[in-house]
């Protein structure tokens, strides 16, 4: 049985540990909401034995000892960590302390995001840059004076300043999201190992001992604290959070543009709220919101412990990495025969839902991260993104599994899985695989394709499963007598999904090629093609050379398309289609938007907040665009959302296209230019 004084000394073992890592090596080995829940659990235990508590415990120290490559700098005041809170109920016990340590209700509170970068403190003396140093153990940290001197965000001097004193700066180093996926894909063009995160790119980046590396780096430095330490008297005026961010404003320095400045409980709740709801709009990772006390005269009378402020508080958002155990590596089959290996996990909260599955995308990728079940592995998800294996967690004296090797046969229906040429898929070859007719089927209903509602997965496998279609075309000889003998289908439902179906037999022909699942044939492929060809007939005799002349298609797409509509099986289908009342035609298109990108191509790669990837692709040729799959001399622009394609992104830098962030694309569709 493990004792609390056990596990204090365990966890103090760990917690040195990672915090080495973190914070003087940059090389973290699990995620931060696992090494917070440490330290939570700490606090707990010493909370509860006080007995237990010593002066060297790292839940009463501030950040790590300083590196000994660089030289000690003691800061001019303390420069603490903050407290954290991880759920709303914990948030409203730190507003009611501060309310009854106060004696009134109405304390303005200063709503900020916190940045998921590197504490740095900046001394000017006289309104000139002098020493810089990061935030150490919060009473010395290191000398980084000549690397953040390289950095073009950083003023040199401060700007209106005539007077004479001593003036600290404290910010976040950070590295914006486009600009670590612009750094990751130069490195994959160059073969060299990709950074793991901007967090831990930012603070190596500012630890070079050359000066010259870090000048190389796309660092960005953001201020959120001014500390006066000595003369500048027209600076004693700022009584206020907001008064002294105006003033940093002023003196050329970056400032988050979203701070929120509110009065009472339930505003400050709906201000930290917002920046969860938003934190993929924002052009830098956030890891939470951080509250403050406005007033310096609060702040004051608050004071703070040996290691934090008592007039601020960290609300941690729930954490987009978290560490678990792979319990398994399985394949799925998709509908072009795709095998896709993914991760069977032990379930774990992850951005703030369970996760007990993720992608592991190819063979090449469960080789490179060097996976294997029984692993402790780090498991990302961010946003609506498919949750994914990230790494395996080394952990000492623990003997690994083999190495897992991908099946030589599908799972479904035992036919051989194949991978052609240099592609770094592999494909299950047996047409008449049921999973690919059970995907297909569900792909035809989707949303992105004929939009019948109802017909999900499970449906399809029970109308598979009881005879009554084979394929899509089965579909439209349901018929509601038939379909009410079905488990969990009364009269009412069997009528809602006959109606559905019967809705779409009027969608355009674009959606029914999606539907149809060409290889290779996405959304705007499909539109600019039913577009060019706007009838069935027309589409099937089109020639390979008139379909690559089409906008966004090419001849891969082409000889794709070709393929598909040669087959004699294909043919028939689509006369089955026709033949139970689809019209496979398109309309023409009518203008309802301003064209601001009219002839303009727009490559978007990642994930858009607000925006599905087929939803950004409509918005872009709604407004006159195109928004091919690949990058060309062509292309006006590239939008680049979250976990962006590395290659895509190489590309763009490699001809000198504008990349454009998540946040500036309603800039881009409303006015046709970039921010």
């Amino acid at each position: 049985m493990t004792t609390p004084a056990k596990r204090v000394a365990e966890l103090r073992e760990q917690i040195a540990f990672h915090a080495a890592r973190y914070f003087v090596e940059d090389s973290p080995v699990i995620p931060d909401a696992d090494y917070d829940q440490l330290v939570k659990e700490l606090i707990a235990l010493e909370t509860d034995h006080p007995e237990l508590v010593a002066e060297n415990s790292p839940s009463l120290r501030v950040g790590a000892p300083t590196s000994t490559a660089f030289s000690p700098v003691a800061h001019g005041q303390p420069m603490l960590s903050l407290d954290n809170v991880f759920d709303e109920s914990e948030l409203r016990e730190w507003s009611e302390r501060l309310v009854r340590s106060l004696g009134r209700e109405d304390v303005e509170l200063s709503i900020e995001p916190k940045i998921d970068g590197l504490a740095l403190s900046i001394l000017y003396v006289d309104g000139g840059y002098s020493v810089s140093a990061t935030r150490g153990d919060g009473r010395v940290g290191e000398d980084v004076t000549a690397n953040v001197a390289t950095m073009a965000s950083v003023p040199q001097r401060l700007q209106g300043v005539t007077s004479t004193g001593r003036i600290e700066v404290r910010g976040e180093v950070y590295i914006d999201k486009a600009a670590f996926a612009q750094l990751n894909a130069s490195l994959a063009k160059a073969g060299e190992r990709l950074f793991a995160n901007p967090r831990n790119t930012a603070a190596g980046s500012l630890r070079q001992k050359d000066s010259t590396a870090t000048a190389r780096r796309p660092l960005s430095f953001l201020a959120y604290q001014l500390v006066i330490l000595e003369g500048h008297e027209e600076l004693a005026e700022i009584t206020g959070h907001d008064q002294a961010l105006a003033a940093l404003d002023s003196f050329g320095f970056s400032v988050a543009p979203t701070v929120r400045h509110v009065r009472g409980e339930r505003a400050m709740i709906d201000a930290a709220g917002w920046f969860e709801d938003h934190r993929h709009d924002l052009p830098y990772e956030i890891d939470g919101v951080v509250i403050k006390a406005t007033r310096l005269a609060d702040r004051d009378l608050l004071g703070s412990t040996s290691r934090a402020p008592r007039w601020a508080i960290a609300r941690k958002l729930p954490p987009e990495e978290r560490t678990t155990t792979l319990l398994s590596i399985e394949v799925s089959i998709g509908r072009t025969g795709r095998a896709t290996p993914y991760a069977v996990l032990e379930p774990v909260v992850v951005a703030g839902s369970t996760v007990s599955m993720a992608t592991l995308h190819n063979q090449d990728q469960v080789r490179a991260k060097d996976v294997r079940p029984g692993d402790r592995v780090i498991v990302r998800k961010a946003g609506d993104v498919i949750p994914e294996v990230v790494a395996h967690v080394p952990l000492a004296g623990v003997t690994r599994a083999s190495e897992w090797q991908f099946p030589q046969h599908c799972p479904e229906c035992q036919g051989l899985l194949e991978r052609t040429g240099d592609e770094s898929d592999t494909y299950c070859i047996n047409p008449a695989c049921p999973a690919q007719t059970r995907e297909q089927i569900v792909h035809f209903a989707s949303r992105s394709a004929m939009d019948i509602e109802g017909l999900g997965e499970q449906r399809v496998v029970q109308l598979l499963s009881s005879g009554l279609i084979r394929d899509v075309a089965d579909l439209y000889a349901l018929g509601v007598e038939t379909l009410q003998e079905l488990e969990g289908l009364g009269r009412l439902s069997a009528t809602a999904l006959v109606e559905a179906i019967t809705l779409s037999r009027a969608q355009p022909l674009s959606r029914v090629l999606i539907g149809l699942g060409i290889r290779h044939v996405g959304p705007v492929a499909a539109r600019n093609i039913a577009t060019t060809f706007p009838t069935i007939d027309e589409l099937v005799h089109a020639s390979s050379d008139a379909l690559a002349a089409v906008d966004g298609v090419g001849a891969v797409i082409a000889a794709s398309v070709v393929s598909f509509m040669e087959d004699s099986e294909n043919r028939l289908l689509l006369e089955r289609l026709a033949a139970r009342g689809l019209l496979l035609r398109e309309p023409e298109q009518t203008v309802d938007v301003a064209q601001t990108l009219t002839g303009k191509a727009v490559v978007v790669t990642g994930s858009l907040e607000g925006y599905s990837r087929d939803e950004a692709e409509a918005a872009i040729v709604g407004r006159g665009g195109t928004s091919p799959g690949s990058v060309s001399k062509k292309t006006f622009c590239v939008v680049v959302g979250e976990a962006p394609g590395a290659s895509k992104v190489t590309k763009a830098a490699d001809l000198g296209i504008p990349v454009v962030s998540a946040e500036g694309f309603a800039f881009l569709l409303e006015t046709g230019e970039i921010s």
